[in-house]
């Protein structure tokens, strides 16, 4: 149910294996902003496809380039900011909503987790406006994912709510067409 990637560096980011990074890494530095060949993916863009916020430390800490684009024209950032819940965490909250509100904190702990990913890349000086081939920005894609906790982050760091993607849509426009209100409100504080 996972990446299976060519190049190992990719594969090892990807699971989180930090331990197979470090080996990798140690034996030829060249293979810290490899690219893959079928995606274009680097080793950061899939440690950020996964959640994986320690291996995108360690890499970051590494000095990855935070600017590489893979072949649909996507950073590291727009992978964080399309983070979202997987089938299993859905099924988990809802089966331990009713024990204690488990369910709850679990969701509370995934969005922190996206959070603290977000904030990682966002210091590193990856371009926060940066657009893929749809024309989204990663501001585009949190808006449609409804991250209350990404929105804020990627306006502090002055993120263009003007950009319009391929569709002609900005940040906004998403936000009002899905009646995301709250995300509207922020979004309009910042114009």
């Amino acid at each position: 149910m996972g990446q299976v990637y060519s190049e190992p560096s990719c594969q090892a980011a990807f699971d989180s294996d930090v331990q197979q990074l470090y080996h990798l890494l140690t034996a030829d530095p060249s293979h810290l902003n490899v690219q893959e060949q079928h995606s274009g993916d680097t080793p950061l863009i899939a440690a950020c496809r996964h959640g994986n916020l320690a291996t995108v430390k360690y890499l970051l800490d590494n000095k990855a380039d935070v600017h590489l684009t893979n072949k649909k024209q996507r950073t590291c950032l727009h992978y964080a900011s399309r983070r979202t819940f997987s089938l299993l965490d859905y099924l988990m909250i809802c089966i331990l909503m009713p024990v204690l509100l488990l369910g709850y904190f679990i969701m509370l702990q995934r969005q922190r987790r996206n959070a603290a990913l977000m904030e990682a890349l966002l210091h590193s000086g990856v371009d926060v406006n940066a657009i893929d081939y749809k024309g989204n920005s990663a501001l585009h894609y949190a808006c449609q994912r409804k991250s209350h906790r990404l929105v804020p982050l990627l306006l502090q760091r002055n993120a263009d709510g003007n950009i319009r993607n391929n569709d002609g849509e900005t940040a906004l426009d998403i936000a009002t067409r899905l009646k995301f209100k709250k995300i509207e409100r922020m979004l309009k504080k910042t114009r």
